[in-house]
């Protein structure tokens, strides 16, 4: 008979965890504050339309989102569209994402266009990461790329991401993500990235039904109160002021909330814990009659936008209407992140009526804006050394969330990996 594990959160990675422990012959017990499953890759009624609240794609080096996809029987559900990316930069729309239109951006030297392209190719042929791990990025990349280039193309990306957390980023981490947009590139001039027949849902509910028909169970609107501890080990978990038995826990919760439901960990621990930074995102999504552009990704330089760039969706899924992701990330703690939705639905408005003078009031359909407070956290130098093991010193025991995929960048795909060899180690 398999062990009875409770798993803590139902985003893509606790739903690994329990999707590997079911089919080992474990009997999961997810627990999940919210009212579905998903986390981040969660969806919503959008005026009729079941989408994400916060944008995703995938890339063809996204192997392990690949071969969970392949065992549930969903490969045939995958889409693979050649995408284009643009730059606002000086008030125009302008082509990005490939040699020839590096040499045609207006704004910029040729000296400055040759090292930046000379850094990203290298940087998408690059393997080993542990040089960059205790390299500050910003200091890094102008180093490559020179002052010229890094006003214009990356500044902004650092400033309207992390703010007052700009100059101690990791390198490793930022060169992860420079990496994962270039290999999904099948030419030097071609973009290809996918997406899922009806979302990430379809993923999601493909995961639920496989854990539950194996004997696990998902429970939905049920918050952990209090990991057990005693003597060193884990007893259970408590739940609606019930404290039910658990041979293991396997945490999958934003690290910051972890003190609190394990208060009895040792100290240093919870310090760690209680360290990590983490970016807060209010993600406005709109409804639109009209195209914005023919761009699925779009960087903006604009000193009248304060984002670093959106997501033109449907020029990768294809709706009935045009569907436009615009994220406003900044550090949870940041004052602008207690503003109203009012106040970030209005400079969206604004922001895509300037990129597309077409587009008119009556052209935006709906406006929703979504909170995520950990939506990523902020990885220093030399981030992986600061965190604790993921098998705590507690018998049974075992924390992790998107942090301990450094230097990837959270995505589906490592979260699906991780969670997965996590399962796989807990019950060795």
């Amino acid at each position: 008979m398999g062990q009875r594990i409770a798993v803590l959160g139902a985003g893509p990675m606790g739903l690994a965890v329990a999707y590997q422990l079911a089919r080992d012959g474990h009997r999961p017990i997810v627990f999940e504050a919210d009212d579905r499953v998903g986390g981040m890759t969660a969806t919503f009624d959008f005026g009729g339309l079941e989408i994400e609240r916060y944008y995703h794609f995938h890339c063809i080096s996204d192997h392990a989102f690949l071969t969970v996809l392949d065992e549930l029987g969903l490969v045939g559900k995958m889409r693979w569209v050649e995408t284009k990316m643009g730059y606002w930069y000086l008030g125009r729309l302008q082509a990005w994402g490939n040699p020839v239109a590096l040499l045609k951006f207006q704004g910029l030297s040729f000296a400055a266009k040759f090292r930046y392209g000379l850094h990203a190719f290298l940087s998408t042929r690059r393997n080993d990461w542990k040089s960059l791990d205790h390299v500050e990025a910003t200091g890094w990349i102008k180093r490559w790329v020179g002052q010229e280039a890094y006003e214009v193309l990356w500044r902004r990306l650092f400033d309207y991401k992390f703010y007052d957390y700009t100059d101690n980023l990791s390198a490793a981490w930022i060169w992860s993500r420079i990496r994962r947009i270039g290999r999904s590139r099948y030419s030097l001039f071609r973009e290809k990235l996918g997406y899922l027949e009806g979302g990430s849902n379809t993923l999601l509910q493909a995961l639920r039904t496989d854990i539950e028909n194996r004997g696990g169970e998902i429970r939905l609107k049920s918050p952990v109160n209090r990991v057990v501890i005693e003597g060193g080990q884990i007893r259970g978990v408590e739940v609606a002021g019930q404290v039910e038995a658990f041979d293991k826990v396997i945490s999958t919760i934003p690290l910051p909330c972890v003190p609190k439901l394990m208060p009895s960990l040792p100290s240093d621990i919870l310090n760690r814990f209680r360290s990590i930074n983490n970016i807060a995102v209010v993600c406005v999504i709109v409804k639109l009659r009209k195209k914005l552009t023919g761009n699925f990704w779009l960087n903006t330089n604009d000193p009248d936008m304060d984002i670093p760039g959106l997501v033109e969706y449907t020029n990768l899924r294809p709706l009935d209407r045009h569907i436009v992701y615009v994220p406003f990330y900044m550090p949870g703690e940041h004052p602008k992140f207690a503003e109203p939705d009012k106040a970030f639905l209005d400079k969206v408005r604004r922001y895509l009526k300037k990129i597309n003078p077409a587009l008119n009031d009556e052209d935006f359909i709906d406006l929703r804006a979504s909170r995520y407070r950990y939506a990523q956290p902020i990885c220093e130098p030399g981030y992986l050394d600061k965190l604790p093991q993921v098998a705590l010193p507690v018998k049974g025991l075992w924390v992790a969330d998107t942090s301990y995929y450094y230097p990837e960048d959270r995505g589906i795909s490592e979260s699906i990996a991780f969670g997965r060899n996590m399962a796989k180690e807990a019950t060795a």
